[in-house]
């Protein structure tokens, strides 16, 4: 997206931007590498049991918390000036879709299986927070459009967005459990360099420096002797 933005909507990243989308993508390859498998749910009925999990309701009640927070009292001051904060919203608000998604995926499955998924109240409530997770994600995306360029709000909203979708995950599959300390650690060393990759973005956006500008500067600087 960044790359396509630079040809059809004439936005520009600098060499920060550029090395900071690198680390991003060279950190969730290494996420994903040392990622542990999903833990498989088969039936609505299991589905709700992980949903009602202590620690799994302890991190939506927070998330649900933050996001309003930044809704009703951050967005109004800052979002027009902070690219995070439209961004955020729709990261934190991404982990309630795509875990409703996961619940109707195996709703639909069932069905196709000729087993009664009707009368189950979780259908009609993953339904209703899909609906209004997407409906959010998406109102609040178009404004980080349309006050930020697309070759910025896109690398960082896929970071923040893949990085709360995996937490979330994470707490709800219990894949910690099944992890060897290798991958622990390769999982939070791709986590760091996509932080990396994040704040280049973000910190160095407004810096004007291009790769032929410094490799110039660096062929002024005088030899040591």
């Amino acid at each position: 997206s960044a790359v396509l933005s630079s040809y059809f909507l004439n936005e520009k990243l600098n060499i920060h931007g550029k090395l900071g989308c690198i680390l991003s993508i060279l950190g969730s390859t290494v996420m994903v590498i040392h990622a542990p498998g999903e833990e498989e749910v088969t039936s609505l009925d299991e589905m709700e049991r992980k949903l009602q999990d202590p620690a799994f309701v302890t991190f939506a009640v927070l998330l649900t918390v933050i996001a309003l927070v930044l809704i009703v009292v951050v967005a109004p001051k800052r979002g027009r000036t902070n690219i995070l904060i439209y961004v955020l919203i729709c990261s934190l608000i991404g982990a309630f879709s795509v875990s409703s998604v996961k619940g109707l995926g195996i709703a639909i499955k069932q069905m196709l299986e000729q087993k009664p998924v009707y009368g189950h109240p979780l259908v009609y409530i993953l339904v209703g927070v899909l609906v209004l997770s997407v409906s959010t994600q998406i109102n609040y995306l178009n404004k980080a459009l349309d006050m930020f360029n697309t070759s910025l709000v896109t690398p960082i909203y896929y970071v923040c967005f893949t990085t709360t979708v995996a937490t979330c995950s994470i707490i709800l599959f219990k894949e910690w459990s099944s992890m060897e300390p290798g991958d622990i650690i390769g999982t939070l060393s791709g986590f760091c360099s996509i932080i990396i990759g994040i704040f280049l973005l973000h910190a160095f956006k407004n810096t004007n420096i291009t790769w032929s500008q410094l490799m110039s500067t660096v062929a002024k600087e005088p030899s040591l002797p």
